[in-house]
């Protein structure tokens, strides 16, 4: 009885002290207080939800069954929207806060919504070595399916809410990528509703220029219904070495010899300034000396790029085992490292083991909750982006980051781009190898204003023949941003599938000059 007079003791001090200061105050400066309190246990029981719900589908076997019907309901509402005159654009009724992307997407609000429920493994293909899957099958979802059975994909992007059709329509990485290239390289087949209500089915050599135009379109081509995804053997762990480098141009160097390296199953590098690095390579392996095994992934291990840095202060290098499964997700836990900003004391052991497993909050709660207030403060002085640039421009890069916006640790993670059609491919005939520089955080560079700064980031990106992800906010003009991307085979299937009067362009619908 005690024990609840002083938990109501503490919550009624909690309101009066919240009443005091002001709810968008709290909001504003104790992010925390409400993150632990409300959004760790509301993503525990989403979690739990989905959790069960995969189960049961499994148990049933019900994907498969359901999914054709629930097909032939999307194509429903579309052949809806031509009886109603076709008059607004059309896009996914899936909320804009759901999404991992950070940007709001007010289009929801004037589009036509076509409901997708579409979150389930569809087939597991052994004999082609390929999975089946709907678009809202989530990363964390897919591995923990794979896993038991013996398989794995070869790109496993970080985050465990990434989804497939987000990955597909957007863009995934993953520190494989040097080997296999980004998440639609390892894709061999895509299921689309179109503006028309028709289904089609596309691959490399089945409505091919529909296959290469996808990626990247961020659904303004048609709806995907559902992806064929390449898979390869799992192993138990990842022998993974750690390297402290010190020097740019000794960063450079060693990044780019191990990345061209095919030996390597993983590189990866995490810059902590502009002069100090780990680099980390990893090989998959069904062997591990027991006394390196570091399970990471356990609730009350330190914060990944914490550890990583460890190697850093102590100057020294370093060999473990990592569970398979632990690695593909090791940034989860920490949201890379954004949560420090949030949860300040989130690493401190204290924490890790009391609270740690009901870490991390998810991504599409925070973004329901920041509010107008956080949601300005975080565009102004906050940094989400991930930049593509070739491998051989790295060190400009890098100093480029550092004089523009000065954000650490920056994420370093190499891919191959193969000299396919669509709106991303290398500026040769042949494939070229690119580098993703990610930069989360609060920038230190002084007089940081977001729109100016990240323009002259985009001027230099396009400027090396670089890219910029799409889910982050971009700032180019119309003109830039298909300097930057080829649209040549894009307009021209928009052209041809009558898509310009049912989806937006995509330029329309992600870039903040044309939203605003």
């Amino acid at each position: 009885m005690s024990a609840l007079w002083s938990v109501g003791a503490g919550l009624l001090l909690l309101l009066l002290w919240v009443r005091h200061r002001g709810l968008e105050a709290v909001l504003v400066h104790h992010r925390w207080v409400f993150v632990c309190l409300f959004l760790l246990p509301l993503s525990i029981l989403f979690d739990i939800y989905y959790q069960l719900r995969a189960w049961a589908v499994w148990r049933l076997h019900s994907a498969p069954r359901q999914h054709a019907q629930r097909v032939r309901h999307i194509q429903a509402q579309v052949r809806e929207w031509k009886k109603e005159g076709s008059k607004r654009y059309m896009c996914t009724g899936r909320p804009g806060w759901l999404t991992v992307s950070l940007r709001v997407g007010k289009y929801k609000k004037t589009h036509k919504n076509i409901m997708i429920n579409l979150m389930d493994v569809l087939e597991v293909d052994s004999e082609r070595q390929v999975v089946r899957v709907e678009p809202l099958v989530s990363m964390g979802q897919l591995t923990a399916y794979l896993n038991p059975m013996g398989w794995t994909i070869p790109v496993v992007p970080e985050l465990d809410d990434l989804t497939v059709g987000g990955l597909i329509m957007g863009t995934g990485i993953e520190s494989s990528s040097h080997i296999y290239g980004l998440f639609q390289h390892t894709c061999v087949a895509y299921e689309l509703v179109l503006a028309d209500g028709s289904l089609v089915r596309c691959s490399p050599t089945e409505n091919s220029d529909l296959f290469y135009a996808v990626p990247w379109s961020c659904g303004t081509l048609g709806f995907l219904v559902a992806a064929e995804i390449k898979m390869i053997p799992a192993k138990k762990y990842v022998k993974i070495h750690y390297e402290p480098v010190r020097g740019l141009q000794k960063i450079c160097e060693k990044f780019t010899e191990e990345s061209k390296k095919k030996e390597n199953s993983f590189v990866e590098g995490l810059m902590y300034s502009l002069d100090e690095a780990v680099i980390m390579t990893g090989v998959l392996t069904n062997e591990a000396e027991q006394s390196k095994i570091n399970r990471i992934g356990n609730y009350y291990k330190p914060w990944f790029f914490k550890h990583v840095e460890k190697y850093l202060k102590a100057d020294r290098t370093g060999v473990e085992y990592i569970p398979a499964r632990h690695y593909y997700h090791r940034h989860t836990r920490s949201i890379f490292w954004e949560l420090q900003d949030i949860i300040p004391f989130g690493n401190n052991p204290v924490f890790r083991y009391l609270f740690g497993w009901m870490v991390p909050p998810k991504i599409s709660l925070l973004k329901l909750t920041q509010g107008e207030a956080i949601r300005k403060l975080y565009e102004q002085h906050h940094v989400v982006q991930d930049m593509l640039v070739p491998i051989k421009n790295l060190e400009k890069s890098i100093q480029t980051f550092h004089v523009d916006l000065n954000v650490y640790p920056l994420w370093l993670c190499p891919f191959i781009l193969p000299n396919n059609p669509g709106m991303v491919h290398p500026k040769g005939n042949e494939a070229e190898l690119y580098v993703d520089i990610g930069a989360y955080g609060e920038p230190k560079r002084k007089q940081f204003e977001a729109r100016a700064s990240m323009r002259q980031m985009e001027k230099f990106v396009r400027s090396v023949h670089g890219f910029q992800m799409l889910y982050a906010d971009c700032y180019m003009t119309r003109e830039e941003f298909w300097d930057m991307f080829d649209g040549s085979l894009y307009h021209k299937l928009r052209e041809q599938m009558n898509c310009k009067d049912a989806f937006p362009e995509v330029y329309d619908k992600i870039c903040k000059a044309a939203r605003h």
